[in-house]
């Protein structure tokens, strides 16, 4: 399947990948026939998705099985009137009939817009005015629906509320009695134009309401790179994304790049993280290759990974935050795998990679993935020397990458702020070293301005993570009349020293940073907290941290 999309399905470096990496865009391409379907017509019985979830459930779908209940699931939605354009809400958790509601509003040209089950009934109403959403699909329990529910009266754009149980509540639709009684699937005579809108993720931003980042049909082509060149992935392999569905994470690394590639989307269905549960499933099913935050991997390597036979996993990626070495370093010495970090956006696809023809340093995001044209551009609006801290940008006037998003809808003005005179502004601050390598600072709004230096949060957490104290911590700026700014440390406690929190332990950390890296980076400011804020996809909200700090 990867042959017809890409020029080139192996490369032996970086100056080849660079070299010889292209796409091929088809006219009029539409995920749902293109690739599940002509997996179905030449490989019906190829293992698509496998099931599970913390009740010891477990169903396995062929790629034949996904487009039987992807066509059903479209006839059904067509039923209801729901066509091409229309917005169409997921709020299904890790419920196998995400895939098959995707899938299905690709094959009738809609618009889907994946959510997380913790919108309350303000967020609710708040999207569904914002992209007149026209229907919701979600899990059948209370507190799904009931948020739902409140929100009706005040979203005169929702048609249909569709529950996949385990409840139906008065109002709402049974999807699978829909799906098992609609009419034969009759494919539209025209789906959609590569240019159309397929998908629509609500981002949030640190002021003001989330901006809708909006993707057009070629968007799942930009994640080839993804499933084939970053996760490593082929057709024999069996993929583990700990994500939600709800989160952009989801659709790369459980469905579009994983698919071309060909390879076996495993779903963990669960409401309680637990690593010891993650290490069974891939003992259990024999997983070969997971992605996850690195979060995810510092809970990891805290377990007795000796207990698990995990030898079936051969590749690891990680995403979400800046890697801290310490984690990589730990989690190599148990497993004898390197994590290989990447970076992207919900705005892009991955921008930033190690591919498994790169050797890692720890601590880095990477090198560019050439359908993108990178650059670090320092504040005066020039490109950042080796070694000099710039914001992430993407070049357009060559071309606009496939996966880099069309438009924020509906926000012409937001639109123009991050892309203008062909260039593509992240946000992200970064330097590069004199191996081409990016290394990760912070968001612009996270870098700390103290005293005339300017100090990334990220050097400071890796600092700090090498203290047997410190499991996670959080980096941010307090105001200061004298410096401008103050760097505080938020610091989540390991058991052993919980007891011990006070002013020693404050001190021992504070000497601790200074000696790792240079002094001045030292937080002046110590707390230490249960647990830090943290978004669903597992990013820490320094936002919050920031906002609490200033109150």
């Amino acid at each position: 399947m990867l042959e017809k999309f890409v020029s080139q399905t192996k490369f032996s470096s970086q100056e080849d990948f660079i070299h010889n990496f292209k796409i091929n865009v088809p006219e009029n391409f539409n995920f749902g026939y293109d690739v599940v379907d002509e997996w179905a017509r030449v490989a019906p019985d190829k293992k698509a998705l496998c099931w599970t979830n913390d009740r010891g459930e477990h169903i396995d779908f062929t790629f034949a099985d996904i487009k039987r209940e992807s066509d059903k699931t479209a006839a059904f939605f067509t039923s209801l009137g729901i066509g091409h354009g229309d917005m169409v809400m997921l709020i299904l958790k890790r419920r196998y009939e995400f895939w098959f509601s995707i899938v299905a509003l690709h094959k009738i040209g809609a618009v889907v817009i994946p959510a997380t089950h913790l919108l309350t009934e303000k967020d609710i109403i708040y999207r569904c005015n914002a992209a007149d959403i026209k229907a919701i699909v979600a899990v059948g329990e209370d507190i799904v629906t009931g948020h739902v529910d409140r929100s009706v009266a005040a979203s005169p754009s929702l048609r249909h509320r569709i529950s996949i149980g385990p409840s139906v509540p008065e109002g709402w639709l049974d999807f699978h009695a829909g799906i098992e009684s609609a009419a034969p699937f009759v494919r539209p005579e025209h789906a959609n134009s590569n240019d159309d809108i397929s998908l629509l993720y609500f981002t949030s931003g640190t002021t003001g309401n989330p901006k809708m980042v909006a993707h057009t049909f070629t968007y799942p082509l930009g994640h080839i790179v993804t499933g084939s060149f970053w996760h490593n992935l082929d057709e024999t392999g069996l993929h583990l994304t700990l994500a939600d569905t709800g989160w952009g994470k989801a659709v790369w690394g459980k469905l579009y790049g994983q698919w071309i590639a060909g390879a076996n989307v495993f779903v963990y269905d669960f409401d309680k993280f637990t690593p010891a549960d993650v290490l069974t499933m891939i003992e259990k099913y024999h997983i070969t290759s997971f992605c996850a935050p690195p979060t995810v991997f510092r809970f990891l390597i805290r377990e007795n990974i000796g207990k698990y036979d995990i030898s079936s996993l051969r590749y690891c990626t990680i995403a979400g935050e800046a890697l801290n070495p310490k984690v990589y370093e730990e989690f190599y010495r148990i497993t004898g795998i390197k994590l290989m970090e990447g970076f992207g956006q919900t705005e892009t696809t991955l921008t930033i990679a190690t591919y498994p023809w790169v050797e890692p340093k720890p601590g880095s995001m990477g090198i560019p993935n050439p359908q993108y044209d990178v650059d670090l551009l320092t504040s005066d609006g020039r490109s950042a020397e080796d070694g000099e801290q710039g914001q992430i940008v993407v070049r357009t006037d060559k071309g606009r990458p496939i996966g880099l998003f069309k438009e924020y809808y509906r926000d012409p003005e937001k639109t123009r702020e991050a892309h203008h005179d062909n260039i593509y502004y992240t946000g992200d601050v970064a330097w590069r070293d004199e191996d081409g390598y990016f290394w990760f600072v912070g968001r612009a709004d996270d870098v700390i301005k103290s005293s005339g230096y300017r100090i990334g949060p990220f050097e400071v957490e890796s600092a700090l993570m090498t203290h047997p104290a410190v499991v996670e911590c959080a980096i941010t700026g307090v105001p200061d009349e004298i410096r401008g700014q103050v760097v505080k440390a938020t610091i989540v406690l390991s058991k052993e020293y919980k007891d011990k929190a006070g002013d020693e332990l404050i001190k021992e950390i504070q000497d601790h940073v200074k000696r790792v890296t240079a002094p001045y980076k030292y937080p002046r400011i110590v707390e230490f907290v249960d647990e830090l804020p943290k978004t669903i996809s597992g990013k820490i909200r320094r936002v919050e941290i920031r906002d609490k700090s200033a109150k």
